[in-house]
């Protein structure tokens, strides 16, 4: 078999339909499809992953667990898949028709460890421009040959892995955490002795208001410093910190000083947390004010960083339309 389709299942009735019917309307036949209820709660979610596995038939499966957490059902459908390769993907989320056979293509000709690949923005049913990493086409290479690698988004569902791959690496995604991806795939690109890019967006990532990163408390963003403090302690223990660290800094600026700034002032403009990311990013990367990648900032992340850099907190909310508390 040449692809396991990976979907954890959490209180998402009102999703998972279509996200399985994207599965079974692929243009590739050779899959299987693991549907991982994570212990939901809704009276709902459970049966309908029976109901769409006895619809299906055989190459639909079910696991039903206790509840560990997106992490934690990723990697039980790691271990109960038998394609030889595996997709991750989100059950409020869809694919391509053709996602499956145009990334069998790649593999018949290169049989790489990681492909990724772009992906589209479904925002209550308005799909934006597809999104692409910039990174080499058109043929395989490592961390090593492009650090760049680094800079990409480091979502679990835009990319598949191999599946011996995956499981020999000794990576797993963390239960019960928010930045899972953070701390696992950015190990994978680490790892990997080959990666190829797709130049096409396959995947369609879908923006609803009961997302878990748009409702929870700011409080919670703390977790990012955790992320990176794992992957970071990943580099160093395997002596590849100095090799990669304007590459890493450039990445904690994106996702914590920036991304994560942003979502707490979203909440409260004067929370202590703005104060413990600039703190971080100086302990850790002392001099991230002069990292290069830094001039290629979009005027707007420029400016964000510069009114961070100042503590200019109102400003910054006013820049992103955000009222402060």
């Amino acid at each position: 078999m040449r692809f396991s389709v990976v979907i954890p299942a959490y209180n998402v009735a009102d999703y998972l339909e279509k996200c399985v019917a994207s599965v079974a309307a692929q243009t590739c036949a050779d899959w299987e499809a693991i549907l991982v209820d994570d212990g939901s709660t809704d009276g709902a979610t459970g049966g309908l992953c029976d109901a769409l596995a006895a619809r299906y038939g055989a190459r639909v499966r079910v696991i039903h667990q206790e509840n560990g957490g997106l992490g934690a059902a990723r990697n039980t459908g790691l271990s109960a898949a038998a394609g030889e390769y595996v997709v991750f993907l989100d059950s409020d989320d869809y694919i391509a028709p053709d996602m499956l056979e145009t990334l069998a293509a790649r593999i018949d000709a290169t049989h790489c460890d990681v492909y990724t690949f772009g992906f589209f923005v479904d925002k209550d049913g308005a799909v934006g421009p597809a999104q692409l990493d910039d990174l080499p086409v058109g043929r395989p290479f490592t961390l090593e040959e492009y650090p760049r690698l680094l800079l990409a988004t480091p979502n679990a569902w835009n990319r598949i892995y191999r599946r011996e791959f995956f499981l020999n690496s000794g990576v797993r995604y963390p239960g019960k955490v928010w930045f899972e991806d953070i701390r696992t795939t950015m190990k994978l690109f680490a790892l990997a002795q080959s990666v190829e890019t797709v130049d096409r967006a396959l995947y369609y990532y879908v923006v609803r208001q009961g997302s878990i990163t748009r409702n929870a408390g700011a409080d919670r963003n703390r977790e990012i410093l955790e992320a990176f403090d794992d992957l970071l302690d990943f580099y160093k223990s395997r002596g590849l910190y100095a090799r990669y660290e304007k590459e890493l800094c450039r990445l904690a600026i994106d996702h914590i000083y920036l991304a994560a700034s942003v979502r707490v002032l979203r909440i409260d403009r004067h929370h202590p947390l703005l104060g413990e990311f600039a703190a971080y990013m100086k302990a850790r990367f002392p001099a991230y004010a002069r990292n290069p990648y830094l001039s290629e900032l979009s005027r707007a992340r420029r400016l964000a960083f510069d009114l961070l850099e100042k503590k200019r907190y109102g400003a910054l909310a006013l820049l992103f339309r955000i009222k402060g508390n």
